[in-house]
């Protein structure tokens, strides 16, 4: 069989919590996740190249082939090829392979060789697929499905399975094996049917399972895999999600960029490792989400840099009261109080050294006292 229609572009080898593609070898759902990131309007510019195609089959499944269109279907392929090779996880492909083999597909030979396939009987197109005759006829029917089905089935999955991954995105969700398949039974609920309004099918994958031993990337020694062959993109990407959300892989989306990254384990990973987009310093979101969350921690109440200050505060309101201090000294000592908080804050050397002995009141009224000194004179 091709490669085209084989293992390098419609199929997955899955072992363990792992899954290969192209060479590649990454967690489970990883692909299926990178899908979600794509945009609606990214997939919206496939209409045209696709409606094309869809054309070319429109004319095969009323017995005919429409010469005419060979230069816009050509134009259409070399659309959909830029597509691929510029959005993961398309981006995988072997994309000189690639173009390579479509302009084959996509000619005239090929075409011509559609138009007697089609003038054969059903009975007769079934020894042609046992016996490999008009092999070009069927790898061009095969191709143009594949790919003028894209745009519309890339929509449809994310329609649905973003639903879906909002739900596991939810606060506090408990996001392990067993809390994936809870909401799965849920989302999913009854017999899948091939309506909108029913997600149902989406839990359908069309694929034939093979075992094989193969050795994979950056391995030395076999091991038996379970390679999955698809009939489209879209059932394999499908097919790869849910294999994670079984081992205890699913999506999450980064509160900083707003894309979907995959989570590996039940921890509550807040942020992606990507770029934080528009940060001058070139960080990522976990680095800016951490930052983020240590300025809200230190700004609690109960954060021990302002349970310092606060006991302050009250100590000096209390002096204050008893006669001790005067209002305009109390003043001064609460101002230079806060400076030195907000200083801890953003010096953690500062914080763990000298910031909790500047802070005794006694400290502080001699620090005071001493400017006032240094002032006068």
């Amino acid at each position: 069989m091709d490669q085209i229609i084989n293992h390098a572009v419609l199929s997955l080898d899955f072992w363990q919590d792992t899954v290969t593609y192209e060479g590649c070898t990454m967690p489970a759902g990883t692909i299926g996740c990178e899908v979600l990131n794509i945009p609606d309007s990214t997939i919206g510019k496939l209409d045209t190249p696709c409606n094309v195609l869809n054309q070319l089959l429109q004319g095969m499944n009323t017995g005919s082939v429409d010469m005419e269109l060979l230069p816009q279907v050509q134009q259409a392929a070399g659309e959909i090829i830029s597509f691929l090779q510029t959005t993961s996880p398309f981006s995988r492909l072997n994309r000189s392979y690639f173009e390579q083999k479509l302009a084959t597909i996509f000619s005239e030979e090929y075409m011509e060789d559609a138009k007697a396939y089609l003038q054969l009987t059903q009975q007769e197109q079934l020894i042609c697929a046992l016996t490999g005759q008009h092999g070009k006829a069927t790898m061009l029917v095969r191709i143009a499905q594949v790919l003028g089905h894209l745009s519309y089935s890339l929509g449809q999955y994310k329609e649905a399975l973003t639903k879906f991954a909002e739900r596991l995105n939810e606060p506090d969700y408990d996001r392990t094996s067993d809390g994936y398949a809870t909401m799965f039974g849920q989302f999913f609920q009854g017999e899948p049917t091939l309506s909108l309004d029913n997600p149902a099918w989406m839990t359908l994958t069309n694929a034939s399972v093979q075992y094989v031993s193969a050795i994979r990337p950056g391995k030395t020694e076999p091991q038996l895999v379970k390679r999955m062959h698809y009939v489209s993109f879209v059932g394999m990407f499908r097919s790869d999600l849910f294999e994670g959300l079984c081992v205890g892989h699913a999506p999450k989306k980064c509160p900083i960029c707003g894309r979907w990254f995959l989570t590996i384990d039940a921890r509550h990973t807040k942020y992606c490792g990507g770029l934080a987009p528009g940060d001058q310093r070139g960080r990522t979101c976990r680095q800016i989400g951490n930052l983020r969350g240590r300025e809200q921690r230190e700004l609690a109440d109960d954060h021990p840099i302002k349970a310092i200050y606060t006991r302050r505060m009250n100590t000096i309101l209390q002096s204050t009261r008893r006669g001790k201090l005067d209002h305009e000294t109390a003043a001064t000592m609460k101002k230079l109080a806060k400076d030195k908080m907000l200083h801890a804050i953003t010096d953690t050397t500062y914080a763990q050294s000298d910031y909790p002995k500047e802070m005794e009141q006694d400290t502080l009224l001699k620090e005071v006292l001493h400017r006032g000194r240094c002032n006068r004179t």
